[in-house]
């Protein structure tokens, strides 16, 4: 498989914590995965064609003042995809950490794709939207989703580093959804084989890499959001815990990012770029 790192909407400008890097708009980290029998695989969607061209309807007048969007159409996932030089159409598969504006935005730019995410968070978002957080005009074409219950006894789980895994239908064991609870009803990580190592996409189980590091440090702008946001504060606290857990004693098998970091996404492209 070949792995491309995308950045598929930038929004506010943030700084680091500390010396060393400069500020730099947030992200909205998405994955494109070239698999030789499965087509394109795509890890989230971040901002759409139809976010970009009509940005109130789409995604509301309140979220758009508080990220302070780019709104660039050469940043959507569908522009992104053909300039990789592949079709489009080939996005056979989309897998989603959750349904907020920012990570699910670019589905109508792929309404062939089987769409997989978690049950809980495609109820939850049915009975919400339209609001802040969910916005129907995202799935209006009906996407073709494909949910998964962990707790239900029909669903194919194993365990993963210590977390429950689900294995998605259609695709090989080197996919995994990760649920990773606190941040919405149905929240989860998206774990990716990338050859001997592991590749976990948090989601907006974390925002910041400092986070991660053992003496946890918050960023102050990105705490504020992730706060407000979170459905179960102390849920959403363990799970960080247990990331923190995981990238200690397994950082060698598993790297671990979140999906607005800008200087987890610098890194990770920078390494990506002598395969592109």
């Amino acid at each position: 498989m070949k792995i491309h790192h995308l950045n598929c909407g930038s929004v506010r400008t943030i700084d680091p914590t500390y010396e060393g890097p400069a500020p730099a708009p947030a992200v909205n980290h998405c994955l494109l995965v070239e698999t030789e029998a499965d087509g394109l695989v795509l890890v989230e969607t971040g901002l759409g064609l139809g976010d970009v061209r009509d940005p109130e309807s789409s995604l509301g007048a309140d979220w758009i003042a508080m990220a302070g969007p780019a709104l660039d159409e050469e940043e959507t996932a569908v522009r992104q995809v053909a300039r990789l030089g592949h079709d489009p159409a080939d996005v056979r598969h989309i897998l989603l950490t959750h349904l907020d504006v920012d990570h699910c935005g670019g589905l109508p730019d792929f309404p062939a794709a089987r769409v997989h995410l978690l049950a809980p968070e495609l109820a939850a978002a049915r009975a919400d939207a339209p609001g802040h957080r969910y916005r129907s005009a995202h799935w209006a074409h009906e996407p073709r989703w494909v949910t998964y219950d962990p707790e239900d006894e029909a669903s194919s789980t194993e365990d993963w580093f210590g977390f429950t895994s689900v294995r998605l239908d259609g695709l090989p064991s080197a996919f995994r959804l990760v649920p990773l609870g606190g941040h919405t009803a149905g929240h989860a990580g998206v774990a990716v084989r990338d050859g001997d190592r592991w590749l976990l996409h948090c989601g907006d189980a974390y925002y910041y890499h400092r986070e991660m590091e053992a003496a946890k440090e918050p960023h102050p702008l990105m705490d504020l959001v992730q706060t407000r946001s979170e459905v179960h504060r102390d849920l959403r606290l363990g799970t960080q815990a247990r990331l923190r857990e995981l990238v200690r004693e397994h950082g060698d098998e598993v790297e671990v990012f979140s999906a607005h970091d800008p200087w987890e996404f610098a890194r990770l492209r920078a390494v990506r770029a002598p395969e592109a």
